[in-house]
């Protein structure tokens, strides 16, 4: 079952073993007969010894049949069959570090394989195991009194795995190059939980840990110091340092923003399973598995704990009892999760007994995963083998423990909003063994970002009230919505959302349903509907877009698709509601890709192409349908003519038509109409704001200019901002042989003659005084997306200064960026620079939009949309703040260098 060929002598086997019947019942019988036959070989008399002793046999055919590392210890160090002759009495202090380890060890592990230790004795004698051997070491180094070594993490706690390595930092002073070099050998040691990480020094004094933790230690990094404790050294100086940290961890409140990070860090972490593809495979950082437990606990014991001394334990499991004796968390969902953590942890510990490695995943191989499967007590029967039985009660724990994990945080604030004193509990939900106090609802409910816990109360209660089908299935779900509330940028506004989209029967039922079928669908939509209003009052609208949220909304249609769906939006209504029929598109559309956006299923190229196509298809429609005259054109300009829409976009227009085909009055007609069309008669009505002030003359000349008229502008009054304008022109509407002769003779203008230096100075005095002047009152230019410096405008008008020198087409400014890398125009590194700050303040620009539901061009000033907005980027507010600095500060350089030509 090992994998490993039988031994050749197994019909007689060494010693008669074959008679044994601890052999035949054992993990793998091939295994222990190859390590008796190398007992054999190695030690005199051993087979004979073990043959006699039933306790001892009993012992050694465990650890043998474990797999090849037990066996090296039984085959190599001298004493192993003594120690397992002998197991209830610990190994003390003998010889080398490395074999005083091997032997205790083995002592440990050939009890635990026998059943005869819990899995908590088990970890608590290998950290004793670990600690007694870093204070032998501490006293060889003559460090005794100089040095206290504080065990972190699985040493911390007392629940040590065999193939852990040993966590620790060391405080005081002293060579710690000495005592590593004594421990290493027989135990692998990390100090990377110290201070600075692997760049900061090995050994602090107390004050420099204290200065740390005040001034730059972040929150995984209290959360690490839940497990300190002093293991070795000196005592005074170890009980000094976990009494500071205990200080620094629990006289601090866990902010909404601090419990996100940590959130965040997790996610990260189980997303780079999943890459590596160990998702399935993998106990400890896998779904359901050995971190999901951990993570929930120490999150609960942080949240609490300040406030209640009793759930100040290192251990997960003494933890975990706490959490539920307290209310915290529910008994039933305290115990599932206390039988999945026992037996995930014994799968851990077999795991790593195969071969002494840190591993965590399991193997691949069947027969490796059979044996597994043997170690960890299960036997083949009539109807299942015992790898078929082990594999089911391993999904069985996975699955409990992640559903648990999923809705541990919530369930039991559910219970204390709808459980009366009185009663034992709620339809659909068994009893806490204790109610959740008034103040550690709202303690929790603060540090899962919900500010107010009356009005979520009240959102809850509506979602859950009544006795019908709907309403018990709501019950079921609301933890569950409230846990994937939390991880979007506003709980609060995530939950009056949901809380508007299921008022009245028929759309909680309709809601209700939706979650039922798919619970990523509900995910999704607490995710969109905590990062904006606009999502909400949007899906109200368009409700059939509710179940494209169980695979994330669908990609962009094609423009076919969307002129398709907005010409049957106006087929049948009257003139008079054209623009109420392009609304409903629009608004649906548009939706889509914010959400698609939102989701993390789009790009900012993907997002801006998918809001000028829906802007184009509009277009298009609204022209056919006024009609349009034959013989004129609609050239997009700027960002419309770019493809690089943002949300809040204008759509810049110019209207040109062939006046030996379409009369002038027509064409002003047909411009005055579009206008009205796509503008609407009041903010309520608009489509979009279409802009028409890049006609020449500006808002002083017509609306509409004649090819003949175009030409002889450009070859007489045209000024080279002009030039500028037109590298975004392309035709989007209307007759397309009007289109390339306008095309053709915008060419000639921007292209037909070399940039001269009186041209550069101009662009750069325009600039320059755009940059002085244009910044609206009110918005800081310190921090403005589209106008401070290194922003969107440094970028775009650096890019075309660069194209008009060059002679070098490009529709929008990343695709420019591009080319003129590709054509050695500029610099490569200066296009990263470029395009990075550009894409930051896009994106930001456009997320800014959702958040606060109406445009706006500069970060926030301090305060709920500037936190609200970073945590839909994946940031802190101070953290949005710095990357902007660093980003358009880069772009800024690069900007005077070019641009401006200022070395």
């Amino acid at each position: 079952m090992s994998g490993l060929p039988p031994h050749p002598n197994r019909a007689n086997g060494p010693g008669g073993s074959t008679t044994w019947p601890e052999v035949a019942d054992s993990a793998d019988p091939d295994l222990v007969e190859l390590g008796l036959s190398r007992l054999a070989d190695n030690v005199p008399g051993g087979v004979e010894r073990v043959s006699e002793d039933a306790v001892l046999r009993r012992y050694v055919v465990a650890a043998m049949a474990s797999g090849p590392f037990l066996t090296r210890i039984l085959v190599t160090v001298v004493g192993a069959l003594d120690v397992l002759a002998s197991p209830w009495e610990p190994v003390r202090a003998l010889g080398p570090l490395a074999r005083w380890k091997a032997l205790e060890v083995l002592r440990v592990a050939a009890l635990d394989l026998t059943g005869s230790l819990s899995l908590e004795e088990v970890g608590e004698a290998l950290a004793d195991l670990a600690g007694s051997l870093l204070e032998a070491a501490c006293a060889e180094a003559g460090l005794a009194q100089d040095l206290a070594v504080v065990g972190m993490g699985k040493l911390g706690a007392r629940e040590l795995n065999y193939g852990s390595d040993i966590d620790i930092v060391l405080v005081g002073r002293g060579d710690a190059q000495r005592l590593l070099h004594l421990v290493r050998p027989a135990w692998r040691t990390d100090l990377d939980l110290r201070p600075e990480g692997r760049a900061g020094p090995l050994v602090r004094s107390l004050a420099s840990y204290e200065a740390y933790w005040d001034r730059w230690a972040e929150t995984w990094e209290f959360q690490a110091l839940l497990k300190a404790r002093p293991v070795a050294g000196n005592g005074q100086l170890g009980g000094d340092f976990a009494k500071a940290a205990s200080r620094r961890v629990w006289g601090r409140p866990l902010g909404a923003d601090e419990l996100r990070s940590l959130r965040e860090m997790k996610a990260r972490t189980e997303k780079l399973v999943g890459k590596r593809g160990l998702s399935e495979r993998e106990i400890k950082l896998g779904r359901g598995g050995i971190r999901d437990i951990e993570f929930a606990v120490q999150l609960l014991q942080l949240v609490h704990g300040r406030d209640d001394t009793s759930l100040r334990v290192p251990g997960t499991l003494p933890a975990l009892d706490a959490l539920a004796a307290g209310g915290y968390v529910a008994r039933e969902d305290a115990e599932g999760l206390t039988r999945a953590y026992r037996f995930l942890r014994a799968l851990e510990h077999r795991l790593q007994l195969v071969e002494d490695r840190q591993v965590h995943a399991l193997p691949a191989d069947h027969a490796a995963r059979a044996h597994l499967a043997r170690m960890m007590g299960y036997r083949d029967s009539a109807g299942a083998s015992a790898l078929s039985l082990f594999e089911a009660d391993l999904g069985r724990h996975q699955a409990t423990a992640r559903a648990i994990h999923e809705r541990v945080f919530f369930r039991p604030l559910l219970e204390a909003f709808t459980v009366q004193p009185s009663r034992k509990g709620v339809a659909g939900l068994p009893a806490a063994t204790a109610l959740l106090a008034p103040a550690a609802v709202q303690q929790r409910l603060a540090a899962f970002g919900f500010s107010d816990a009356r009005r979520t109360e009240e959102a809850v209660a509506e979602l859950t009230q009544g006795f019908s089908r709907t309403s018990s299935l709501m019950r079921a779900m609301v933890p569950l919505l409230l846990d994937w509330l939390s991880a979007s940028p506003d709980p609060d506004l995530g939950l009056l959302g949901l809380r508007r989209l299921a008022t009245g029967p028929h759309r909680r039922a309709q809601l209700s349903a939706l979650f039922r079928e798919s619970p990523e669908a509900a995910r999704h939509l607490c995710l969109l509907l905590g990062t904006s209003p606009l999502f909400a009052k949007g899906f109200e609208h368009h409700p059939d877009q509710l179940s494209l949220l169980a695979t994330g909304p669908p990609g962009l249609p094609d423009a076919a698709q969307l002129e398709r769906r907005a010409a049957e939006a106006i087929a049948w209504r009257p003139r008079s509601q054209l623009g109420k029929g392009l609304a409903g598109v629009v608004r649906g559309e548009l939706q889509l890709a914010q959400a698609r956006d939102v989701l993390g299923l789009a790009t900012l190229p993907e997002t801006q192409r998918a809001t000028t196509a829906l802007a184009e298809a509009v277009i298009r429609t609204a022209l056919a349908a006024l009609p349009a005259p034959a013989g004129l054109a609609l050239i997009a300009m700027g960002r419309f003519g770019g493809a690089e829409l943002s949300y809040a976009s204008d759509l810049d227009v110019v209207v040109v038509f062939d006046d030996q085909e379409c009369p002038p009055g027509e064409a002003e007609r047909l411009a005055e109409e579009l206008l009205g069309l796509v503008n609407g008669e009041t903010p309520v009505q608009r489509l979009y704001e279409l802009d028409l002030s890049l006609r020449p003359e500006g808002r002083k000349g017509a609306l509409a200019r004649s090819l003949r008229a175009f030409e002889g502008y450009y070859k007489r009054w045209a000024q080279v901002w002009e030039r500028q304008a037109l590298l975004r022109a392309r035709p989007v509407a209307g007759d397309p042989a009007v289109g390339e002769r306008f095309m053709s003779l915008a060419g000639e203008f921007v292209w037909g003659q070399p940039v001269s230096e009186d041209d550069v100075r101009e662009i750069r005095r325009l600039k320059a005084r755009m940059e002085r002047e244009r910044v609206p009152a009110g918005e800081d230019p310190e921090f403005h997306l589209k106008l401070g410096p290194g922003s969107l405008s440094d970028v775009e008008w650096t890019v075309q200064l660069l194209q008009l020198q060059a002679s070098m087409a490009g529709q929008g400014t990343l695709d420019a960026l591009s080319a003129l890398a590709a054509a050695s125009a500029l610099d490569a590194a200066d296009a990263e620079v470029l395009g990075e700050a550009y894409t930051f303040c896009e994106a930001t620009r456009n997320r800014l939009y959702l958040v606060r539901g109406r445009p706006g061009d500069s970060l926030p000033p301090p305060g709920h949309y500037l936190t609200v907005l970073a945590r839909s980027l994946g940031m802190t507010a101070p953290e949005l703040r710095d990357e902007y600095r660093r980003l358009t500060r880069r772009a800024r350089r690069v900007t005077q260098r070019i641009f401006y030509g200022k070395p």
